[in-house]
């Protein structure tokens, strides 16, 4: 197969196309020929040594990926050859072929093509499990997201508007705020220009948010505290500002404030089953309607993944980064 591997921790150029012998699927997996890969932050942390895989998955990048089966492990019955998947995965995206564990792969709705597939399970994942799991967003509140153009922000935004959520974000520009608007924000704050404490006090008429998506950590968090709502809960998901903060916990407690956090990739692949069929029950019929729709902004040749990465780390993009064999 063909594949891109990171041959040394380093700058975009690291990523090097190589070949490599056809993977085999194990027990309970799946093998995808893959017709679409997503490109994601961690993409960029694992290259820059940052954020080794865990044990037992594959050494190249990509956690996420779309196209056909193309062969089955011992005991798979759910799925059969050439069925359309898209699929979250530990590692090994960034190839022609990817094996995935057959409970973390989810049916490619009829009205979305491969491409955009491929731009699903990363952030409906992360997203599913953090601001309606752990986060217990409900109609009705509201809660603010943090990098709203990324792809995280633009599925959040999408999702909590669909399911009767008020919606902030914030974004680095005023058109990457039109965009979040565009997809459901009633406000986007432009956070160069804007004091995001000071926006959230006015829109809600200075009772706070419900909830917190933050993907910056670093300053951020006490800021967070002080847009928060009585009970509001903070979800931490990224360090990209520092991986510290200093909390005033007089405020955690006269507010009754929750702070939580998660990362997605160390778990095991039942964890990851239970979040797959949640979405499956949850949110692809919204998919299905085209209520909500992934965001891809630019697709790359797999063999340009070096490109891809420094279009990520230059924050220019709105929604998703997409590699093709």
């Amino acid at each position: 197969m063909r594949a891109v591997e990171i041959s040394t921790p380093g700058p975009p150029d690291v990523l090097t196309p190589v070949e490599r012998p056809d993977p085999v699927p194990g027990a309970g997996d799946v093998l995808i020929r893959v017709a679409a890969a997503g490109v994601n932050r961690p993409d960029v942390m694992q290259r820059l040594g940052k954020y080794p895989p865990p044990p037992g998955a594959s050494d190249l990048p990509g956690l996420e990926v779309a196209g056909r089966v193309d062969a089955l492990g011992d005991g798979v019955t759910e799925w059969r050859v050439g069925d359309r998947v898209c699929a979250l995965v530990s590692g090994g995206g960034y190839a022609t072929l990817c094996v995935a564990p057959a409970v973390q792969c989810l049916p490619v709705p009829a009205s979305i093509d491969l491409v955009t597939a491929a731009a699903i399970p990363e952030t409906f994942f992360t997203v599913w499990t953090n601001v309606f799991d752990r986060g217990r967003l409900r109609a009705g509140e509201t809660a603010l997201f943090h990098g709203g153009s990324s792809g995280i922000g633009t599925t959040a935004i999408q999702l909590a508007a669909a399911r009767g959520a008020r919606v902030l974000a914030t974004a680095g520009s005023d058109e990457k705020c039109r965009a979040c608007e565009q997809l459901g924000a009633e406000r986007a704050i432009n956070y160069r220009s804007e004091d995001f404490v000071d926006v959230v006090k006015q829109v809600t008429g200075g009772r706070g948010v419900d909830l917190i998506l933050d993907i910056v950590g670093g300053d951020y968090i006490a800021r967070d505290l002080a847009a928060l709502a009585m009970e509001g809960r903070l979800v931490v998901i990224g360090h990209m500002g520092g991986d510290t903060a200093t909390i005033d916990f007089r405020r955690v407690l006269g507010r009754r404030l929750t702070i939580t956090g998660s990362t997605l990739r160390p778990r095991s692949a039942a964890e990851k089953g239970e979040i797959a069929a949640a979405l499956r029950r949850e949110v692809w019929p919204l998919l299905e309607r085209g209520v909500v729709k992934p965001v891809v902004y630019r697709t790359f040749p797999l063999d340009e993944a070096a490109a891809a990465h420094r279009l990520m780390e230059s924050s220019e993009h709105v929604g998703k980064i997409v590699l093709i064999p």
